[in-house]
């Protein structure tokens, strides 16, 4: 007799293939709405629901093993129960309902994304309140629900007839259950060591073929279990000694002085010349803007009026990009001036956020108020932990009068209210006689779109585009009320994003879709001019430091790229798992699994190329990721107070 004939094994199975068929559908849905960036040929179609099939069975082998338990050792006298009968038709019901809901979930992500399930989706987890609170606002989810109860419910009755004549056949002998117990286990573990995040799916090549051949829910348990990936284990490495020599001809500057005898510590004696300014520093991270929405890199839809004709203002980065996807990767680039390490970022490496040597302890010790000011609930990525262990004192949504927030949403108040407040900040530390690093993360420009009515002629709520919209507004009121403020004229403005508006393309690392805009302005202090070379978030800080003449002691990986005696243009750019080196023209990306590749025309449509570490730029890509990997670990960026001392702000 077939083993399938027996009523666990049945009941299993048309569970499983239930599943199966969402997971097809899935794809299918995924695949006919990109199927111009996936650019699949035949065979590729074929790979795709191919590996797709072994990811959606390996999953299943695992989501389905703890009720396989339960049907293999349930007592056969419990089994024939009228009432557990139903309750098998309710678990099937129930099975179907959270496939169906977790490929809506999935398709929501890719639309914002485009990817499957990662460790963005496991974080959204750990920030509960902002993300169910933003779906809420987003889409009419109650419906949305109701609406897949009922097909749960529906397809649980056009099943009744298989699934109670699965459930009345014979069950399973005791001695062939243990034992297919037995095989499930086997295959799970054989599972675990053969199928991963990046294998067999690979990595290079289309994206979109890689992501549409996964299957979400199992990358999301993958992702949950391989948040952090250590850079010696996953990555291709060099040794040491060339590492270290390769970074320190990477930061090194002809004003630097470097000051350990560990080759691998880059920590050096910056010598920045001239008489220190000190000029206030107001620094805005702007939530999600891509360069391509302003008028001035290309737009034609006239979002950005106040931002374009700011640029004309302003000293202008015109090919400048931001180091990863999220907003706390932004902020780590900006603050501590590092490359995206593989894994979580070190904002939320709770319990080893704190103790760096930032841009805010940098500029703290020069006297100044260095101020982190957030628009939402600075919980939220680990900010207040990150910011307040870093040399800052912290100002968000919930240290605010609710009388002075005239709107919020999900994400936090609209950026009017935080310009509001950022403008009572300085007019405090000014009547103190303080200067002040004021720096600040919007919110308004973010899913669900939503903003104060009658500011723009965009309603709220209808898109992306009334969000930049939005927040150009928002910038535009704000400079005009900083204008009138007697601290205005000794102050630098920093307008940068965080991240684009979205990462996805065609390739691991899409160049042109870390393209952000950064504009510094200073009306009399700083001339406006166009920059062209290639330069990255992690170059902020060493910039302005360099523009305030301050002396100090670096563990930064970015430069002075405004020196005159720079080194050419580059940019470090990465995801969670792929690491990238731009040099204006190619681009070198290291893998998990030692893989390692170049693009020739990063910004063309050059074929990736698969290399190895004796290439320059490889190399180069190398001493930064390895770099920064092992000065994390070895604790060599941490701020030490004792390094600034009188000698060294001599020339204040």
């Amino acid at each position: 007799m077939s083993r399938l004939y027996y009523a666990q094994l049945r009941y299993l199975s048309i569970i499983g293939l239930s599943w199966l068929l969402v997971f097809f559908l899935t794809r299918s849905v995924l695949l006919l709405t990109h199927l111009g960036d996936a650019q699949a040929s035949v065979s590729q179609l074929l790979g795709i629901y191919g590996i797709g099939l072994i990811y959606d069975l390996s999953f299943l082998l695992y989501a389905l093993l703890p009720l396989a338990i339960y049907l293999l050792l349930c007592p056969n006298r419990l089994w024939r129960q009228r009432w557990h009968q139903r309750l098998m038709l309710g678990v099937m019901a129930l099975s179907v309902f959270v496939m169906l809901f977790t490929a809506v979930a999935e398709w929501l992500f890719w639309d914002e994304f485009g990817v499957r399930f990662n460790f963005i989706a496991v974080d959204y987890l750990v920030y509960s309140k902002e993300v169910v609170n933003n779906i809420l606002e987003s889409y009419p989810i109650y419906p949305l629900l109701a609406a897949l109860a009922v097909v749960a419910v529906l397809t649980a009755v056009l099943l009744y007839k298989p699934l109670m004549a699965a459930l009345k056949a014979p069950t399973l002998p005791r001695g062939s259950s243990f034992a297919t117990l037995a095989g499930l286990a086997v295959l799970a573990g054989v599972c675990s060591l053969v199928i991963g995040q990046g294998a067999p799916r690979g990595i290079g090549g289309n994206t979109y073929q890689h992501e549409l051949a996964s299957n979400g829910p199992y990358q999301f348990f993958a992702a949950f279990r391989n948040n952090e990936l250590d850079y010696q284990q996953f990555y291709s490495t060099l040794p040491n000694q060339a590492v270290a020599s390769l970074l320190r001809n990477e930061v090194s500057e002809p004003n630097a002085t470097f000051v350990n005898d560990d080759p691998i510590d880059i920590r050096r004696k910056i010598d920045n010349g001239g008489q220190p300014k000190k000029l206030n520093v107001v620094l805005v991270t702007i939530e999600s803007l891509s360069a391509k929405y302003l008028g001035s890199f290309g737009d034609p839809r006239g979002l950005t009026p106040n931002l374009d004709e700011l640029r004309k203002q302003s000293l202008s980065f015109n090919n400048f990009y931001a180091t990863g996807t999220r907003t706390d990767r932004g902020l780590e680039a900006i603050t501590l001036s590092i490359p995206p390490t593989p894994g979580r970022s070190i904002v939320k490496r709770i319990g080893r956020e704190s103790g760096y040597s930032s841009l805010g302890q940098q500029l703290d010790a020069a006297g100044y108020d260095s101020v982190f000011i957030y628009g939402g609930r600075g919980y939220f990525d680990n900010m207040n932990a990150f910011f307040s262990g870093n040399g800052y004192r912290v100002v968000d949504q919930s240290s605010i009068d609710e009388t002075n927030i005239s709107f919020k949403n999900a994400w936090g108040m609209a950026d009017e209210d935080l310009y509001k407040e950022t403008l009572k900040v300085a007019d405090s530390d000014f009547a103190a006689g303080k200067p002040f690093l004021l720096q600040l993360m919007t919110t308004s420009n973010h899913r669900p779109y939503t903003y104060p009515d009658g500011r723009i002629d965009i309603p709220s709520g209808e898109g992306r585009e009334g969000a930049v919209k939005y927040t150009d507004y928002a910038i535009g009121e704000f400079l005009k009320q900083a204008k009138t403020k007697p601290w205005f004229k000794d102050t630098i403005f920093v307008f940068v994003a965080d991240h684009t508006a979205g990462s996805a393309g065609n390739e691991d690392l899409p160049v042109a879709n870390y393209h952000i805009p950064l504009f510094i302005y200073s009306p009399g202090n700083i001339a406006p001019r166009d920059f062209t070379d290639v330069a990255s978030q992690i170059d902020i800080a060493p910039t302005l430091l360099g523009l305030l003449n301050l002396d100090y002691t670096s563990t930064f990986f970015g430069r002075n790229v405004l020196r005159d005696d720079r080194a050419p243009g580059r940019a470090v750019i990465g995801n969670y798992q792929h690491l990238g080196l731009f040099d204006g023209q190619s681009l070198a990306i290291l893998s998990p699994r030692q893989g390692m590749r170049r693009h020739d025309d990063a910004l063309g449509l050059s074929h990736e190329l698969k290399s190895n570490n004796s290439d320059p730029l490889l190399r180069r890509d190398i001493a930064y990721y390895q770099g920064a990997s092992m000065a994390f670990k070895k604790q060599l960026l941490t701020w030490h107070p004792q390094e600034v001392n009188t000698q060294q702000f001599s020339k204040r």
